[in-house]
Formats: structure tokens, sequence, C-alpha cells
């Protein structure tokens, strides 16, 4: 049988004493994140047997549901690194002014805060799902994104540079159901914009590299 990947939950250390998003809830969302990673090896491993079992068919139903839920869990474990990673204590109110990210936002929304408001608009929005600012690597513009669930709405081939979890067992702990642009004010005032540029400049975005 293939040799199976194993990934491994990453450390997020800089999350601790955030503004508006507390250590506690930071603990209880990292540990929804373990359960993402522990789901993509138990199904790459089942899916592994079953190849080598020779039930690799598509007809076979435990098969189909296997690699469908994969989906789900694989995109929910790299979301959820893509979104610890852009956040830390004692950040930048806003990517600065003379920034690639900075004039990267006006060129595709006219300014900064065009942006800005168009992205906590999106957050706002009733239902769960994640706000992703992406960038065409085709055309190299940034746009917005509404992603429900994790593998339903990503463009494919695009490149993720911020990522804002609005699922509500990001800010529950802390606020009400309907105090979700209070989380959402508190995301910002977090948000680690060199890791935003970072991103922008890396073929690749950037994020945790899996263990």
């Amino acid at each position: 049988m293939a040799r199976v990947k194993t990934y491994k939950e990453q450390a997020f250390d800089q999350l601790r004493g955030l503004d508006g998003i507390s250590d506690a809830q930071i603990a209880e969302h990292l540990t929804l994140y373990a359960g993402y990673v522990k789901q993509v090896n138990a199904l790459n491993q089942q899916l592994a047997e079953r190849l080598a079992q020779g039930k690799a068919s598509g007809k076979d139903p435990e098969f189909a549901e296997l690699t469908r839920r994969l989906g789900f869990e694989y995109n929910g474990m790299i979301l959820h690194e893509y979104y610890f990673s852009n956040l830390r204590k004692a950040a930048d109110p806003s990517p600065g002014r003379h920034s690639g990210l900075a004039q990267a936002l006006s060129d595709a929304f006219g300014s900064v805060e065009a942006w800005q408001t168009d992205f906590q608009a999106m957050g706002e929005m009733r239902g769960i799902g994640w706000v992703i600012l992406f960038q065409d690597p085709a055309t190299d513009r940034l746009t917005n994104h509404w992603v429900t669930l994790h593998q339903d709405g990503v463009p494919a081939g695009f490149k993720p540079l911020l990522v804002m979890d609005v699922w509500e067992h990001a800010f529950m702990r802390d606020y009400k159901a309907t105090e979700k642009m209070k989380y959402v004010d508190a995301f910002f005032r977090n948000i680690d914009w060199s890791m935003v540029e970072r991103r922008l400049r890396e073929e690749a975005a950037v994020r945790p590299a899996a263990a």
C-alpha cells in the first residue's frame, strides 16, 4: 500500500492576548481545528486501504462518501491554518499606506477603505461561512469571496490572502449570535498585515508548512 501522508496540528502561539478575541475562544477554536486534522488523516488512511483492497470505485457508496467528506475536512484544516496565521496581537490598524497590498486593494476597490467596507459587509451576512480576500493569479486582481461550506465556492487556482472565519464557533464564546459584527470588528483589530503582504508577494500563499 502507498505511504499515506500524515498531517500534524500547527502551533499558533502568537494568538495569545488578541484584542477582543479571548484566549478561551482561541483555545476552543484550536480544538475544533485539531479535529479537522484528525479527520483528514483518518479519511486518507481509509481511502488508501480501499484502494489497496481494490474497492476504489465510484459505484461504491462508502468510497464515494469518504471521498466527498475528505474535501470538507481537508479544506476545513487548511482554511483554519490560513485564518490563525493571519492574526496576531498588537497588530497594525491597517496595511501600510505605500505597501504593495494597499496599492493592490486600491486598484481593485478604489481604496483600502472601500475594500474593508465590502469585506466587513460580507462578514455581516446571515449564515455560516468564510470571507476570503483572493488574488487571481492570471490577472493579479484582488477580489472578496463568500464561501459557505469549506469546499464550496473557493475559486479554482485563486490565492487566499486574508481569511476570516465567520462560522459561529469562531466567536460565540465571546459574543452573542446577534453580535457577529463585534467579532468582525475584533478580527480587523488583530490582522497581521505583514503576513497578508507576504502572501501577496509569494508565488503561493503562505500558510504554516504541513508536517
